[in-house]
């Protein structure tokens, strides 16, 4: 999860990165493991060499004939305490890896420093605000006036934070993730996958949504974990691999369904889409050489953006700042729509760049070029991932901005011809 390297080098600057997130020091408690592990270790291949010289000594004996008890008492000696030392060993070595593995990633130097969401830096806006000659409806109002949204038979069916769609409504929500494949297969260089919904605990633990986030995903009776996101399998494909840098960067997309239990704060979000424990979306996954993670980075996020400016969506990009920036992120750009129904701008995609974070977990590493012929060692990969954007809460998006005021839907003109050249609906 983390370079034990740089922290036992610098130490105060681990600590001072966890700071930053309003975490406290944990360096000189690894440090202590550390250290302690390690004399184990030592005392262990002493007493390892010990053992195996004594094994010698009883091999030449017996080849003479020769009484070797005393040497074979000392050598099960030896293997009782070598056995000790190994679990000793092993105890500060799992106290190390849970003590990591619950640690956030480092953030990057530019990542503002801030508290909570109320600190996130706004960098630009696009598109203009449209000036409604009525109060704009908020989606659910529109979906449930036409009789294309049922919140009723989804509670029904499913319980609360599910919805139904249907007709003309659900037509326009599977053009938006259709339009938004196509766009980033086509435009952006992204290769479409189709992805397992299951996975299992140990890519759930790669792409850091274990322990962390246990409690806010689904697991089946036989521990299988639903994905909170595409970007679980679609950056798990990468584990334990070791890839050439000529083959760099790899782009994935997938739209998928997504699953969470978390429903976010109380009393905020219960009606309407923007908050469901299903919902689907289209993933962005990059791995690229470290020295292109940054550029990769803004190229995703652009992917992202260009997709609301096709829909003629307001947004604005927003860097988020430490106390804000999700568990594996170093730095995550989102992006924010605006909703005329709420008078708010709402998330439609966050954008982050782990860095080695994930690919440390998963062992991912690929071949830098050879120098002078020479074979070069496998070093890790940088991974990022983006919502290339959330379908529903882009469907929420298209709803409340080009609503009419007798509750009908202008379509996108980007989306006419995914909906068999309809214009308007509801």
């Amino acid at each position: 999860m983390h370079d034990f390297r740089a922290l036992r080098s610098d130490p105060v600057a681990f600590d001072n990165d966890l700071a930053r997130r309003g975490l406290s020091a944990v360096s000189q408690t690894l440090l202590s493991y550390d250290e302690e592990r390690r004399s184990y270790l030592n005392e262990l291949h002493q007493k390892q060499a010990d053992r195996n010289n004594i094994s010698k000594q009883i091999g030449q004996l017996k080849r003479n004939k020769e009484n070797s008890s005393v040497l074979e008492a000392q050598a099960i000696r030896l293997r009782q305490e070598i056995d000790s030392l190994q679990t000793h060993a092993d105890k500060l070595d799992q106290q190390i890896f849970e003590v990591l593995a619950s640690l956030p990633n480092r953030l990057a130097v530019e990542v503002p420093t801030g508290k909570d969401e109320t600190e996130n830096v706004v960098v630009h806006y696009w598109g203009k605000i449209r000036e409604f000659g009525f109060t704009p409806l908020q989606h659910f109002e529109l979906g449930e006036k036409s009789g294309l949204m049922d919140f009723n038979a989804a509670t029904k069916l499913a319980g609360a934070r599910f919805s139904i769609l249907r007709g003309a409504l659900a037509r326009l929500d599977r053009a938006l993730g259709q339009f938004m494949l196509d766009f980033h297969t086509t435009e952006h260089d992204y290769e479409e996958y189709v992805v397992p919904l299951l996975v299992n605990e140990q890519t759930m633990f790669n792409t850091d949504k274990l322990p962390k986030f246990g409690d806010q995903s689904f697991c089946t009776k036989d521990d299988r974990w639903l994905i909170p996101t595409a970007e679980v399998p679609l950056t798990g494909i990468q584990a334990g691999e070791i890839i050439n840098y000529d083959q760099l960067p790899v782009r994935r997309t997938a739209l998928t369904a997504c699953f969470r239990s978390e429903a976010g704060a109380a009393g905020r979000d219960t009606r309407g889409l923007i908050r469901q424990h299903q919902f689907y979306k289209v993933e962005m996954v990059s791995v690229t050489a470290p020295e292109e993670s940054e550029k990769e980075h803004e190229r995703m996020t652009r992917c992202a953006e260009m997709v609301l400016e096709k829909l003629e969506l307001p947004y604005r990009r927003v860097l988020l700042c430490s106390g804000d920036t999700g568990f594996g992120a170093a730095k995550t750009w989102d992006l924010e729509v605006w909703l005329p129904g709420q008078q708010a701008w709402r998330e439609i995609s966050s954008c982050s760049n782990t860095r080695d974070f994930q690919a440390r977990r998963m062992n991912a590493r690929y071949r830098p070029q050879p120098e002078e012929g020479r074979k070069t060692t496998p070093v890790f990969l940088h991974t990022l991932n983006g919502s290339g954007v959330a379908v529903g809460r882009a469907l929420v998006a298209v709803m409340e901005n080009y609503q009419n005021e007798d509750g009908s839907i202008s379509i996108p003109e980007v989306l006419r011809s995914y909906m068999g050249g309809i214009e308007k609906i509801g």
